[in-house]
């Protein structure tokens, strides 16, 4: 079959390599100059290695993944970075029992009700029953009052904004339940990983066509798919889609309006993330992942990347990302790095009063749809891979459940719909 695929994130590069070994012809479209999705990288002059604008790492147990790593040869770093919680202007390490029962901002009672919480979770396999209760109604109780206003309620309210109290409580599940300590990174950054995977699907027979914008998706009475894009048109059997649904939406306008309403109920966050260079390391403490666990803080997560992967594939350089999640109508969405930095300078200064002395340079990247919002049932919310459009399939992050998103079961969805069009 001649098969297009629209995106070369890691769902469309996946399906487009299962595809292709198969025997398939495969064309794959992507608006960017590079593939990756929400993972694409980007590369200084003097780094050795490309590196992520949004901030990413694998799980050790990401065996969707890791798996396709081994297959075509992709050199994988495991390290067991520190994660913390910023508190009080204070920085705890929290990332595992050690160090919970040392967390002298609870008393010995409330820190065994929240390890005991977060093991039951944790070691829980069940989440469906989980998925018809609203995490703000049960993990007050569950966790202990005090622990959950401390530390884990502004984590919620500063990453889902007025999405916090909707959320179910299968996506808390989710992040405590798969949780490894370890974390695994590809040798050279997500874009080399891409770009290999890229090449192989190439030698497979598959065609790239880069910075190809889609503007319309059609259907011919005959079933041939018709792509429209900036350059020229092209027709295909089968076409998948691995965008967001709001741009699925936006470029087939034909579908039935009783299916555009289902998928017009999935909505999401935006992402920002402020990448400073720094000549000198920026959490001294050496922590890789810092939450901030203030209500109303400007500021979601401190992610210092070279507290994980060395420095010295990036000039000598101190890598950190500044995150957050916000709708793309708010205001820090629409901020240049400027103003995002000038926001996010008194608490970067409590964290560390030197760091714009040491600062090389920064950027900002943004992206429409990161995080989608998980209500109760959100299982029946999810469309399936097969659309009204009889021989287009579509496969995006809005599928992914009950996990979080991620490159990890982006692959596995690529796979599902690849398994899907050879059926």
């Amino acid at each position: 079959m001649n098969i297009a695929i629209i995106g070369a994130g890691f769902t469309g590069l996946s399906a487009a390599y299962q595809l292709t070994k198969q025997g398939h012809t495969v064309t794959v479209f992507e608006k960017d100059a590079h593939p990756g999705g929400l993972a694409i990288g980007y590369q200084e002059k003097d780094w050795e290695w490309t590196l992520e604008k949004h901030y990413h790492h694998w799980f050790t147990n990401d065996k969707f993944i890791l798996s396709l790593a081994k297959e075509i040869g992709q050199e994988v770093i495991i390290k067991t970075p520190k994660t913390s919680i910023y508190l009080d202007d204070e920085i705890y390490q929290l990332d595992s029992p050690l160090a919970l029962l040392k967390f002298s901002k609870l008393s010995l009672r409330e820190r065994i009700q929240m390890g005991l919480a977060l093991g039951l979770l944790r070691y829980n396999p069940y989440w469906k029953p989980l998925e018809k209760i609203q995490a703000v109604d049960v993990l007050p109780k569950l966790i202990g009052e005090k622990a959950w206003k401390m530390i884990w309620e502004p984590q919620l309210v500063n990453k889902m904004g007025e999405y916090a109290d909707v959320m179910s409580l299968v996506f808390f599940w989710t992040r405590i339940n798969k949780r490894t300590t370890s974390l695994a990174y590809p040798a050279g950054g997500f874009l080399a990983f891409a770009e290999k995977l890229t090449q192989i699907i190439t030698q497979q027979g598959g065609t790239f066509h880069f910075n190809s914008e889609i503007l319309a998706l059609t259907e011919k009475e005959n079933g041939n798919v018709i792509i429209k894009t900036n350059k020229k048109d092209f027709q295909f059997d089968k076409a998948i889609v691995t965008t967001p649904s709001f741009l699925f939406l936006k470029i087939a306008p034909q579908l039935p309006e009783e299916y555009k309403k289902k998928l017009g109920k999935l909505k999401g966050l935006g992402a920002t993330d402020l990448v400073l260079r720094l000549k000198k390391q920026f959490l001294p403490d050496g922590s890789y992942w810092l939450s901030i666990c203030e209500k109303g803080s400007p500021v979601l997560v401190v992610v210092e990347h070279t507290n994980l992967i060395d420095k010295k594939h990036f000039n000598g350089e101190r890598i950190i990302y500044v995150g957050n999640y916000p709708n793309v109508t708010e205001k820090k969405f629409l901020m240049n790095k400027q103003e995002l930095l000038a926001l996010y300078d008194p608490l970067l200064r409590r964290l560390n009063p030197e760091y714009q002395k040491n600062i090389i340079g920064y950027e900002l990247f943004k992206a429409p749809f990161a995080q989608p919002i998980i209500p109760t049932n959100y299982s029946q919310m999810i469309p399936p891979m097969k659309t009204p459009l009889k021989n287009v399939y579509l496969a995006n992050i809005e599928q992914v459940y009950p996990w979080d998103r991620g490159t990890n079961y982006a692959v596995e969805l690529g796979e599902k719909v690849a398994h899907l069009i050879n059926e």
